[in-house]
């Protein structure tokens, strides 16, 4: 059967599906499957041959979804980074009548959380891009996009007179500490249970809040 695409073109479905669904259909095989090999053997094992034997695919439908190798590496990398937003939203979202800290302290609660849960897609952002300027580029992408997003969760709290440009400084700090943090977690360095982290976590955030933002607990229940 021949539908009429948008453009006045004639499209060919196939099984109840046109050639546009089957093209997106592609690409999520593509990037389940190089989120799967970097979950279980890191980013240098995602190679257009390797994605396309998982997928069950040839290399002609992933060159007709990536340019190359780092573009799908990115499309990833974007993918848990979104998903990392999302479970931070929902954290502060599910106590927007806390305080602050309540709701720092729910951020963290969920990305650790996400970290223990799912250390392969954990790794995508906490492991070793050593090698690879296209993934440290988008390291350095997500620190700010998380930066961006604490910058506006926070701007009610801001203290007066703080500058704006000296608390993206604080939460700079404070988040790619974390990332730090969440790295030495991961490896067994820093030896803290889940709750053990968070609550040493929010224990810097106190010292990093002082002078700049209003991070007190809820006067009427504990923190935890």
């Amino acid at each position: 059967m021949n539908l009429v695409s948008d453009s006045g073109s004639p499209q060919r479905s196939y099984r109840g599906l046109s050639a546009e669904e089957r093209r997106a259909s592609r690409r999520r095989a593509l990037l389940e499957a190089g989120r799967e090999l970097w979950c279980e053997y890191g980013w240098a094992s995602v190679t257009m041959r390797a994605v396309c034997a998982r997928a069950g695919l040839t290399d002609r439908y992933f060159y007709e979804n990536f340019a190359d190798r780092d573009a799908l590496l990115v499309a990833v990398g974007e993918s848990v980074r979104d998903e990392t937003l999302g479970l931070i939203l929902s954290a502060v979202a599910a106590h927007a009548d806390a305080s602050s800290r309540r709701q720092l302290q729910a951020a963290l609660e969920a990305v650790t959380e996400f970290i223990a849960n799912d250390p392969g897609s954990a790794q995508i952002f906490f492991g070793d891009h050593g090698g690879s300027d296209t993934l440290e580029a988008l390291r350095r992408q997500v620190i700010d996009s998380v930066v961006d997003l604490f910058v506006e969760l926070s701007r009610p709290h801001l203290l007066p007179g703080v500058a704006e440009v000296q608390y993206r400084l604080t939460l700079l700090v404070g988040i790619g500490g974390f990332v730090e943090a969440a790295v030495g977690w991961r490896s067994g360095s820093l030896n803290f249970t889940a709750a053990e982290f968070v609550e040493a976590l929010m224990a810097v955030a106190d010292r990093l809040a002082e002078g700049s933002v209003v991070l007190a607990p809820d006067a009427d229940q504990p923190d935890s």
